[in-house]
């Protein structure tokens, strides 16, 4: 039996970051053995364990087989033969395939290293394409390690369109996009995760109401970025700047123009009641991925008052009291913290105003 230190952890600490979550894989042995030694089982579909003493995860090496469409459609293979490489290329990526032993040693066999020093996302093997999560999953990544300069490989951004047209994000359920884009949203550079997912063409099937968005004029007086869809990109990485790890504000930054969409053409580059206008799409959007009803409810009200947090002191009390109302502010401030932090986010989120902040009453 022969234990390995595997995935994230040999990623993170070949990056300099710190290693949260550690995971390992046994070569040679069964189940029987593990339970033997007082390890206790935690996998469904395949053997996964808890070492007794550290409650760290140990799974048995394995091997995968598509059997129908999406990622429930996979046949797992794991006896004491499935060799460390074997279990390495089912793997994502090549970062993520890299394990060490005991001593520390880096076993490698799909250039792994070389990909971290090169600061490139690149597919393991075509296996790649047989789990839609594993797109998802590319554009977080590429959302987590943007600040470091990491790009998507060519080849592997030409499988992920391929995905695409071959209809396997058609499978994705809501749950697990949800799931990734929550954790996208909480990384350093969500604005990367749109544009992975632009770039390969899951943006508008995924998220149409955020896809639509692009190509849409605002007045360049207020916004020199010009395009709606690259504001987004921008109040998302502000969010993210404000609030880390906060998915939260995160979720509130990406639905907070979606009303943009929808101005009439003649009205361009103008948007006169966007504000009411999203909050349909807001809706829509949160129901399609079952967001959790507190991100929907926030994110509904961040689109229909940002405006009036902008000009907060032009305001009637009447209508400032109002809005407190709507937000419960009063009574659970953590929530007025959220909707401000999204709304100064959508006022830095343009070029030349990165260090803008509500100027206070005079």
């Amino acid at each position: 039996m022969r234990i390995y230190l595997v995935g994230g952890a040999v990623r993170d600490n070949l990056l300099g970051r710190p290693v949260v979550d550690r995971d390992h894989v046994i070569v040679g042995a069964r189940p029987e053995e593990l339970l033997a030694q007082g390890y206790k089982p935690v996998g469904k579909d395949f053997p996964v364990f808890l070492h007794p003493d550290t409650g760290e995860e140990y799974a048995l090496a394995r091997t995968e087989r598509k059997t129908g469409h999406g990622y429930h459609g996979f046949a797992f293979h794991a006896d004491p033969t499935v060799t460390l490489e074997q279990d390495l290329a089912r793997r994502d990526l090549t970062i993520n395939a890299i394990a060490a032993d005991e001593h520390g040693n880096l076993i490698d066999p799909y250039g792994g290293v070389h990909d971290i020093e090169a600061r490139v996302l690149r597919h393991v093997s075509p296996a790649f394409a047989e789990d839609p999560v594993r797109l998802l999953r590319v554009a977080r990544f590429t959302a987590r390690f943007a600040p470091l300069g990491f790009t998507v490989a060519d080849e592997t951004m030409a499988l992920l369109r391929q995905m695409v047209h071959d209809g396997e994000v058609d499978h994705l359920v809501p749950e697990r996009v949800w799931a990734e884009t929550r954790k996208a949203l909480g990384e350093a550079r969500p604005s990367a995760f749109l544009r992975v997912l632009r770039a390969c063409g899951a943006l508008a099937v995924l998220f149409p109401e955020v896809d639509a968005l692009y190509g849409v004029s605002q007045r360049a007086e207020f916004h020199p970025e010009i395009d709606t869809g690259i504001h987004v990109e921008m109040v998302l990485d502000a969010a993210a700047a404000i609030a880390p790890g906060d998915d939260l504000v995160g979720f509130c930054a990406l639905a907070h123009d979606l009303g943009k969409a929808l101005t009439p053409p003649d009205m361009l580059p103008r948007h006169i009641g966007h504000e009411q206008r999203g909050v349909a799409a807001v809706q829509a959007l949160a129901t399609r991925l079952k967001v959790p009803t507190e991100h929907a409810a926030l994110a509904e009200l961040v689109c229909r008052e940002h405006l009036n947090a902008h000009r907060a002191f032009e305001l009637k009390p009447a209508t400032v009291l109002k809005l407190l109302v709507a937000l419960d502010g009063l009574r659970r401030p953590e929530r007025l913290d959220v909707f401000l932090a999204a709304c100064v986010a959508d006022k830095r989120g343009r070029p030349g105003h990165e260090h803008d902040d509500y100027r206070r009453p005079t």
